[in-house]
C-alpha cells in the first residue's frame, strides 16, 4: 500500500489489516535494499505481532524524487513518523538493518516516547569525529557520482563486492542472484540521492542521545563483521535497556547469512513485551 507524504508516495508492505493491532513491528531495510529483503523473515516472526516493511525514499516502490531534501536524516524521521501515525497506535517496535538501523535509531532519538522496542542489526550511531565525518562525506559523494556516471549494474556489482559483504561469498549462487536482482530493481537516482542525503557521513551523530532512549533494545551483529561488532559493543553501554548479541559465522547482513539465528533472537526479544 502506498501512502502520500507531502507530494511523494511511500510504500508499505502488509499495511492492510492493521486496525486494532497494538503490537506492530516495522522493518526498515538497508542501503540499496527494499521491503523485499524481509520477505522470508516476516512470516517467521512471532504471530502475536503484526509485521510491516517500508520502502525508504529512493528505494523499492517508494518514490525517488530529485529533491535531495527528502533524503535527509530529518526528513526520513518525519516520513517514518507519518507512516506510524497512519497505523493509529501509541507505540511501535522498529527493526532496522544497517542504514535502516540508523533510521530507526534516529527516529527513537527524536521520538523516544513513541518507541516500544528497537531491533537494530548492524547499525551505528554515526561518526563523532568531525575530521573522519568529512572524509566519509567526501567518499560517499564520490560514490554517488560513480552511480550517476556508470550503469546501475556496474555500481551494484561494485557494492556487493566491497569488503563489508565478503562473508556473503559463501552463500549459494541462487541466493546472491536474488539479492542482486532485488538491488537492481531500485531506482538509480534514488540510490544516489540516498547517499547524498543520509550517508554515514551526513548522519548527525547520536551517541549523546542514546541515554534518552529507554525502550528495550537488542543490538545484533555478525562475528565476522568486526567493525560493526566493535561499534555495537560500545553502543550497548550508552543505551539504558539494551543487550548485544553476536551471531557466529555471520557478517554484516545477519538476517541473510544466518536467518534461523536472527529469527530466534528477534522472537526471544519480542517475548519480553
Amino acid at each position: 500500500m502506498k501512502i502520500k507524504f507531502k507530494d511523494i508516495s511511500i510504500n508499505l508492505e502488509n499495511f492492510e489489516n492493521t486496525e486494532g493491532q497494538n503490537d506492530i513491528v516495522l522493518f526498515i531495510h538497508g542501503f540499496t535494499g527494499s521491503s523485499k529483503d524481509w520477505g522470508e523473515i516476516l512470516p517467521l516472526i512471532d504471530s502475536n505481532y503484526k509485521t510491516l516493511a517500508i520502502d525508504l525514499i529512493g528505494h523499492g516502490k517508494s518514490d525517488s524524487p530529485d529533491d535531495e531534501n527528502y533524503y535527509t536524516q530529518d526528513s526520513l524521521v518525519e516520513q517514518i513518523d507519518f507512516a506510524i501515525r497512519q497505523l493509529n497506535i501509541k507505540k511501535i517496535i522498529l527493526a532496522g538493518y544497517s542504514m535502516g538501523g540508523r533510521v530507526a535509531l534516529s527516529y527513537a532519538a527524536r521520538y523516544p516516547e513513541k518507541v516500544k522496542g528497537l531491533i537494530l542489526e548492524s547499525a551505528s550511531t554515526g561518526i563523532s569525529s568531525e575530521e573522519v565525518r568529512q572524509q566519509r562525506i567526501k567518499y560517499d559523494l564520490e560514490l554517488a557520482e560513480f552511480i550517476k556516471n556508470n550503469s546501475f549494474e556496474k555500481f551494484v556489482d561494485h557494492w556487493m563486492n566491497i569488503d563489508l559483504f565478503k562473508s556473503q561469498k559463501s552463500l549459494p549462487n541462487e541466493t546472491l542472484k536474488k539479492v542482486r536482482d532485488n538491488k537492481l530493481s531500485n531506482n538509480k537516482a534514488g540510490i544516489s540521492n540516498s547517499l547524498k542525503g543520509f550517508s554515514t557521513g551526513k548522519m548527525q551523530p547520536l551517541i549523546n542521545s542514546l541515554k534518552n532512549i529507554n525502550a528495550k533494545t537488542i543490538l545484533i551483529t555478525g562475528e565476522l563483521d568486526q567493525k560493526f561488532t566493535s561499534i555495537n559493543s560500545e553502543m550497548v553501554n550508552h543505551l539504558p535497556a539494551a543487550e548485544h548479541k553476536i551471531v557466529e559465522n555471520a557478517g554484516h547482513n545477519v538476517h541473510l547469512e544466518k536467518r534461523g539465528e536472527f529469527i530466534l533472537l528477534v522472537n526471544n526479544f519480542l517475548k519480553q513485551f
